[in-house]
């Protein structure tokens, strides 16, 4: 059963991740564009960490809040650069917080910058689980 979930899992955090890129292909025309790039990578973050600790827990690894779960990933080089996942994971809170425009405008421009290690980090993950001989994962 729990390979069927990471499977959901990671194809719920793939539809994120193309929706991410396409609020990020849409540029910062406005602070609606902005917020709606913010909403979609608080989406695909919280589905990245709970994909990232429930692929743990099949390796026999326990992690219980985001930042165990980010600390432990990188521990087993399934993330390449800890301290970028760590701050997203920080911006990934302020969010919840951002009234301010400009905190606003630099919390997109991080998270362009993160795109591509987000995008790096769920083709290592697919990859993984494809070779874990699931067999659920085939394109």
């Amino acid at each position: 059963m729990s390979a069927i979930k990471t499977l959901q899992s990671l194809a719920n955090l793939e539809k994120a991740i193309g929706r991410l890129e396409d609020a990020l292909n849409e540029g910062a025309k406005n602070s609606l564009f902005i917020d709606g790039t913010i909403q979609r990578f608080k989406t695909a973050f919280e589905l990245y960490w709970k994909t990232l600790k429930r692929m743990l827990e099949e390796e026999g690894i326990e992690a219980k809040s985001p930042r165990e779960t980010l600390k432990q990933a990188y521990a087993v080089d399934w993330i390449q650069n800890e301290q970028a996942w760590l701050q997203m994971l920080r911006d990934r809170n302020e969010t919840s917080h951002v009234y301010d425009e400009k905190k606003a405008r630099d919390i997109y421009e991080n998270i362009a910058g993160y795109f591509p290690e987000m995008k790096e980090t769920f083709k290592f993950l697919k990859e993984k689980y494809k070779e874990g001989g699931s067999g659920f994962y085939d394109d």
